[in-house]
């Protein structure tokens, strides 16, 4: 939560964290337009991916990620 005044007046806003929020079928991975199952957060901003590519991008991306947020297990789900 972070407080604040705008024109004089006592603010408070909640801060979504974005980084681990839920994916849904309106992202759309990065390379391809698929569904993305993968947010890659970087410090340069975010990455989505659908499994194929965040499998293929994985072992570069991972180590350089502050968060690497995975739903690929939803596909085992069905």
């Amino acid at each position: 939560m972070r407080e604040g005044t705008v024109n004089d007046i006592q603010t408070t806003t909640l801060e979504v964290d974005e980084a681990s929020a839920p994916l849904s079928g309106l992202d759309r991975c990065d390379s391809c337009g698929a569904q993305a199952y993968v947010r890659a957060t970087m410090e340069s901003g975010t990455l989505l991916f659908c499994a194929h590519h965040a499998a293929k991008h994985r072992d570069a991306l991972q180590p350089l990620a502050q968060v690497w947020h995975d739903e690929t297990a939803k596909l085992q789900e069905r």
